[in-house]
């Protein structure tokens, strides 16, 4: 709901200093649908009121028993916890009351839907219908044996068009272990016709694969997997970065991987919401990493624990469908259960050639609960980064200028895009020095890879990105893939064996 129609319960600047930003809580009431928690006092019989938090004006609803009741007997009041007093105040009964309608955040119009309810309010736990199942080399494997396990080694899947494997992780590399979990999820695919299969087999060439993509959310987007209103799922922590198309999008385990193949279905408890709010002109020098790093700086890794982050405002709205990729992929940095960005002409437009699949869009109802609103302006906002060891260990870039590094890599799901690439060959354009470390970069899919070669850089000349990577002294731009991000086997390109002080670009 908006700010100004809340009483929040505690409120404070962000930074005093500069107003970089602001939080306020707006705690929502227990949901206890018409039903009532009675106390133990013994009170009088005689009801001498009926008591409601301050909430925003809505006109009162004409349908329903319970709300008919009230509105003839007090007259009407708005949705809240109604407190039943007696004449000497004695507490009686608490509960929660709707005047006809409970309005819902993007994440509950989405679950609601999904799991065929009217209404749904945090905490609660439903059945939802899945849209898309994703799973890679390293958990798919042990998904597929939980779901012959459990359903039988001849089971067939629940949709197999709605089933998306992507390998991705450890593919480039002579380790046999990492090499067989492809081999079982080709065979997988082979015996349930999975339509969507990107598969790899020359390791030499990565090129020679016209079926591979690379990292999984990234490709995920590009192939039209993503659609507004839609429920994703993938054995992937940052399957939240398709939040960025307005859907909801988590990351879960390998059994529950294994039930959804089987049942096209998932038990999931609905999260309370969180909203960012962020205005203002973003600055050139700024990118949707520094955004989140800002907020995961604030509320802390553990600060979205089983939440949804919702962001919304006039700076979200400007930025490109990769920037808002990036936006919602780390808030799983924060423990958030999804991040959420509405759908708009953006979304639509990056949608035209890539999916032809009907969706249906949602947004957020202009009284919905949220659990606690945060603003920022962002024209205010610096460049950030995250020290050692944790995402929310935020500081300054400029007050990192001393900080020695021995190596810089650029590449995952984070920050592995076009455009991503496109901001680092910026730099080094401007700066018209080499690097004085090695610097790795990593294409997080073929399409990113190609226009690393072909796209040139604005104000270079006609430049691309790698000739600007050469001339800089960078290495030569790997596979695609999700490199080093993950560790992997020891000949992962890019991966440190030994300690060093790396700077990254991406969710590492």
């Amino acid at each position: 709901m908006a700010s100004s129609a809340i009483t929040p319960s505690s409120s404070f600047l962000v930074d005093k200093k500069d107003g970089i930003g602001g939080f306020s809580a707006f705690r929502r009431q227990p949901p206890f649908p018409c039903s009532a928690q009675v106390s133990k006092r013994k009170v009088s019989k005689k009801i001498a009121s009926v008591m409601a938090p301050q909430q925003s004006e809505r006109k009162p609803s004409t349908t329903g028993a319970v709300n008919a009741f009230f509105m003839m007997k007090f007259g009407f009041f708005r949705d809240g916890f109604a407190n039943l007093l007696d004449f000497n105040g004695g507490f009686l009964v608490n509960f929660w009351i709707s005047a006809g309608q409970d309005w819902m955040t993007m994440t509950e119009k989405i679950l609601a839907r999904a799991s065929e309810k009217s209404q749904l309010v945090p905490g609660d736990n439903v059945w939802v219908n899945v849209d898309i199942l994703m799973t890679h080399d390293v958990c798919g494997p042990g998904s597929i044996g939980i779901f012959k396990r459990e359903f039988g080694e001849n089971a067939k899947v629940w949709d197999r068009e709605k089933v998306v494997i992507i390998p991705d992780h450890y593919i480039f590399t002579t380790d046999e272990r990492a090499n067989r979990n492809v081999d079982i999820l080709r065979d997988f695919c082979t015996e349930q016709n999975i339509k969507y299969f990107y598969d790899i087999k020359d390791l030499g060439n990565f090129k020679a694969n016209p079926d591979l993509k690379g990292v999984c959310h990234v490709a995920l987007a590009q192939e039209g997997h993503c659609r507004p209103g839609e429920v994703l799922l993938g054995t992937d922590s940052h399957t939240c970065t398709a939040g960025a198309f307005g859907q909801f999008a988590t990351g879960i385990g390998n059994t529950d991987a294994g039930f959804v193949l089987g049942t096209g279905k998932l038990l999931l408890k609905v999260p309370p919401t969180l909203r960012f709010v962020m205005d203002g002109e973003m600055p050139d020098y700024l990118l949707a990493k520094d955004l989140i790093l800002q907020i995961i700086g604030e509320i802390s890794v553990a600060g979205a624990t089983y939440k949804a982050m919702e962001f919304v405002g006039s700076t979200v709205e400007s930025l490109t469908m990769e920037e808002r990729l990036t936006l919602c992929n780390m808030v799983v940095e924060a423990g958030g259960k999804n991040g959420i960005i509405p759908a708009d002409s953006t979304t639509y437009k990056y949608l035209e050639d890539k999916t032809s699949l009907p969706y249906e869009p949602v947004v957020s109802d202009g009284d919905a609960r949220f659990l606690s609103e945060y603003r920022f302006d962002i024209s205010k906002l610096e460049p950030v980064v995250a020290k050692p060891h944790s995402p929310d260990n935020r500081a300054l870039a400029r007050e990192c200028k001393d900080v020695k590094i021995d190596r810089v890599y650029i590449g995952s799901c984070t920050g592995g895009k076009t455009e991503d690439f496109m901001a680092a060959a910026k730099l080094f354009l401007a700066s018209g020095k080499k690097v004085k470390v090695p610097t790795f970069l990593v294409p997080a899919t073929q399409k990113v890879w190609m226009d690393i070669y072909s796209l040139p850089v604005p104000g270079s000349g006609g430049k691309t990105c790698s000739q600007i990577f050469e001339e800089a002294g960078c290495d030569t731009p790997a596979s695609p893939s999700c490199g080093a991000c993950l560790g992997g086997p020891r000949d992962t390109y890019a991966r440190m064996n030994e300690p060093q002080a790396s700077y990254a670009v991406s969710d590492i």
